[in-house]
């Protein structure tokens, strides 16, 4: 039996105990979807006419692929900029002087520290006095704010992942790169962002994921997209249940692609800086200590 490194290892009663715990817990989740069920069931929510009529062709041609569409459009637009903004002021966090490291640092820790919902409706707002002027279209306003929203949000977070990142690089990194003649900018750029950008992969995967979930927000300012669009859906046809259990489906399923992708890319990535040392050529230092001998 081998003893964990934070607890010792349950014995033979301990087990036992786990175990019964374990299928009590299994029993008392069932039974409370069972009676969820039921409950839906009595309500008539089950019925199959509202199950079809949420997954029929003119849901999915009218409601669901327009809002994946302005989902899918809004969320790889702010990924984009986010990480676009998210690189530049990680770059001025670490720059070498510190009036700019500290500019960029409350900069960052305001975004940071503001609701991603609030920025919605502000730039909402500012984005439809914009609109009276005639610059834009005001039905665009709540399309650009969600957008904005997200990119300034988000990208504060990548910056800060960008910065903790490096700094949890080894010093050797940095003081290589100096050896051999590279300035701290070209340092950053060429030798430690780029490997504290594959360690920090799975932090930059799970903030793409809350972009998409965060589009959602936008419905709240007149965003049409695939929340709003299903909920539209349940409100005309009296089963907005069955929709929203169709959008939801839909993005768990983007976020598991979301997770695949970046797993594959980890794996990819890793597997090119790391990897063992080749033998150099010619005879090895046994074969040489053996020849000496002789």
């Amino acid at each position: 039996m081998s003893a964990s490194v934070l607890f010792d290892a349950p014995g033979p009663a301990a087990r036992r105990r786990i175990l019964i715990a374990n299928v009590v817990a299994a029993v008392v989740v069932l039974a409370g979807a069972a009676l969820v069920l039921l409950r839906l069931q009595e309500r008539g929510q089950l019925e199959p006419r509202r199950w079809t009529a949420a997954l029929d062709a003119s849901a999915w041609s009218d409601y669901y692929l327009p809002g994946l569409q302005f989902t899918l459009q809004s969320a790889g637009i702010a990924v984009v900029t986010s990480v676009v903004f998210g690189l530049v002021f990680g770059f001025l966090r670490l720059a070498p002087l510190a009036p700019v490291r500290a500019v960029a640092g409350v900069i960052v820790e305001f975004l940071r520290a503001v609701p991603v919902l609030i920025m919605m409706v502000f730039f909402y707002q500012a984005f439809a006095l914009v609109a009276r002027s005639g610059a834009i279209n005001a039905a665009d306003s709540p399309y650009y704010a969600v957008i904005v929203a997200l990119t300034l949000y988000n990208g504060a977070v990548i910056a800060e992942l960008v910065r903790s990142g490096v700094r949890s690089l080894p010093k050797g990194q940095r003081e290589a790169a100096a050896a051999v003649g590279m300035t701290p900018n070209q340092s950053l750029r060429l030798v430690e962002v780029p490997q504290a950008l594959v360690a920090m992969l799975p932090s930059l995967l799970s903030q793409f994921v809350v972009i998409l979930k965060d589009s959602a927000l936008g419905y709240l300012i007149g965003f049409f997209e695939l929340l709003q669009y299903a909920r539209q859906l349940g409100a005309g046809q009296g089963n907005i249940l069955q929709t929203l259990v169709v959008a939801a489906v839909i993005f768990i399923v983007i976020n598991m692609i979301l997770t695949f992708v970046a797993t594959r890319l980890s794996r990819r990535l890793s597997s090119r800086t790391a990897g063992r040392t080749k033998p150099a050529a010619g005879p090895s230092a046994v074969a040489v200590g053996r020849k000496a001998a002789a």
